[in-house]
């Protein structure tokens, strides 16, 4: 007991087993050698000069100078001291070694921007928005606890839309956050809030959306509009006027602003008079609008009898005017004069995208659509994001807590423009032809390039998991699996060859993915573990914006399920546009 060699002995046990655990170090794959050649000139060293211009050629940093390479060297054999040990001995060169080192490292080589670089003085509504979905759940739809902390994760992640049903307490004199009738433990408005105003901007300092789906009195209206403008003050934006805008602003001028989007309490008054089903009296948007939302959101809500006034404090705080769709879909996207945010169902905007889907591209060019989750989705699950994206929709809303592939991609796609949480829709999408006319989702379109992925190895998992993680035996056996996920003519996938008893894999495998639109890609990366007998274990994955791929060979951090960057788990990846 206590013997620190004893695995070792357990190994020895097994003879066809028998097998090395400590990761033998990988040299650099061909190309990286080749391409240190012919910048070195040959030689065995790469001087500040050759490796700028590694840097502007090879890599497409056009704008770097002499300077910066300089600067960029002395980081790296700052922060590494075993590479600047060497280095010292060779002031201004880099070694074979040292190059592949320095090419491994995300901080110096990372394959997207890191930056804001996208146009933040377009209205609004020109722009997809980094959008939670019952924001304040803990789990599952219908027994989880509401809470602020799923609340400030989202946020430090960089969502921008923050959803809060408001529904009366016991005694309805305060304001509860809780998903209605359901089992779900609520969570005081005011700590919802509070936890808002401190983590709005721990991100970015674009502005944040609260949606409230609100089955209040105006009585309670009236206190939540007070408990706003006393927790956010001066950071609060809501219009001078009281009449609905004609253009939204623009998140440049809304930096470090909170704003609400909620409907008016003028249409619950309005909505007791309207018949059939779902003429709910609440402002649920996601109440009443198919069968299986009614089984989570009621607007039914006892109180709202007492609708007889609208709360005008609460009206004059509405930046964003929401609706659901009543009546025909087509009349519900018809673009007037003020602009407004309309919400549909997965489901609805599925229908909408095959029944009417330049009609919602036309909209979403001047107003705001969100998108929610069908309300089966009891385990918080999500959906495929690019029908909303295709068709413009600004607001794709997702449950953040959920752990599925969708949310994967959700947060691979706002890595773009520096992870501000604002992306700035592609011009197609935007543009109207001499006759009015717009983007079609179903038009064929033609290829406009292709990517060439080329996976040489990876590395950091004998570092970030313990040795017999994988494989009790043996070193893992790793593969990847690369998607592009996008329009429906754009997507496709590969996958490496399995790389048997290797802590450090080297596939040196290419893919190329020819692509129609490659503004909504993303390329999704995933490596496995071989499993003769069961399911192949989770080794990492990561998506990445393919509008915001840099060219070249790049470091590519891997994260786990939760979206949780590893610490040492990194592939290597040469990314070319042809």
């Amino acid at each position: 007991m206590g013997d620190s060699n004893a695995p070792h002995h357990n190994y020895k046990m097994f003879k066809c087993f028998n097998r090395k655990f400590k990761a033998s170090e990988a040299g650099p794959p061909p190309d990286v050698k080749a391409v240190f050649a012919k910048y070195a000139q040959g030689g065995d060293r790469m001087s500040i000069d050759q490796f700028r211009t590694f840097l502007v050629e090879h890599q497409g940093e056009s704008a770097l100078t002499i300077s910066d390479a300089h600067t960029i060297l002395l980081q790296f054999t700052t922060r590494h001291p075993g590479e600047a040990a060497q280095h010292k001995k060779h002031v201004g060169g880099l070694s074979l070694q040292d190059f592949f080192h320095f090419l491994f490292l995300e901080e110096f080589n990372a394959p997207i921007r890191s930056q804001v670089h996208h146009d933040m003085n377009a209205p609004v509504s020109h722009y997809f928005i980094y959008t939670g979905h019952n924001s304040y759940l803990t789990g599952n739809q219908l027994s989880s606890d509401c809470s602020d902390v799923p609340i400030i994760k989202a946020l430090q992640k960089g969502v921008k839309v923050i959803e809060l049903d408001l529904w009366p307490n016991s005694a309805k004199d305060d304001v509860q956050v809780y998903h209605g009738r359901t089992l779900t433990a609520p969570v005081t408005l005011i700590k919802c809030l509070k936890s808002i105003k401190e983590h709005a901007f721990d991100k970015s300092p674009y502005p944040v959306v609260i949606t409230f789906e609100d089955h209040l009195t105006p009585k309670l209206q009236a206190k939540v509009a007070e408990l706003v403008i006393k927790t956010f003050g001066d950071t609060l934006h809501y219009p001078e006027a009281e009449d609905q805008m004609v253009e939204f602003p623009s998140p440049e001028s809304l930096k470090n602003r909170i704003i609400i989007s909620t409907k008016p309490p003028k249409e619950c008054s309005e909505s007791k008079s309207s018949k059939g089903k779902g003429s709910g009296r609440s402002s649920s948007e996601e109440s009443g609008s198919d069968q299986d939302e009614e089984a989570i959101h009621s607007a039914n809500a006892a109180e709202a009898n007492s609708y007889q006034q609208s709360a005008p404090e609460y009206k004059r705080l509405i930046t964003i005017h929401a609706g659901k769709p009543s009546g025909e879909l087509k009349d519900a996207l018809a673009v007037g004069d003020k602009v407004r945010r309309l919400s549909l169902s997965e489901q609805k905007l599925e229908k909408a995208a095959e029944d009417h889907g330049t009609d919602v591209v036309r909209f979403t060019q001047k107003n705001v659509l969100r998108v929610y989750p069908k309300g089966t989705r009891f385990n918080s699950s999500n959906y495929e994001p690019h029908v909303g994206w295709m068709h413009g929709a600004q607001m794709v809303a997702f449950n953040m807590q959920g752990k599925d592939k969708y949310n994967w991609l959700m947060h691979g796609m706002f890595k773009a423009n520096g992870g501000c949480g604002y992306l700035k829709k592609p011009d197609f999408l935007m543009c109207k032809g001499p006759k009015g006319e717009v983007f079609d989702p179903k038009n064929a379109l033609k290829v406009k390039k292709t990517l060439k992925v080329k996976i040489y190895m990876g590395n950091g998992w004998h570092l970030d998991f313990s040795r017999t993680h994988f494989d009790s035996f043996s070193p893992p056996d790793f593969y990847t699996k690369v998607y592009i996920v996008g329009v429906p003519a754009d997507c496709g996938k590969f996958k490496t060859k399995i790389i048997e008893d290797d802590w450090i894999p080297v596939w040196d495998e290419e893919f190329a993915f020819p692509m129609t639109v490659p503004e909504l890609a993303i390329l999704r990366l995933e490596v496995r573990e071989y499993d003769r007998s069961e399911k192949d274990d989770f080794g990492g994955q990561t998506c990445l914006p393919v509008s915001e791929l840099k060219p070249g060979i790049r470091a590519v951090p891997l994260y786990d399920k939760k979206g949780e960057k590893y610490k040492s788990v990194r592939l290597l990846i040469r990314f070319q546009f042809e």
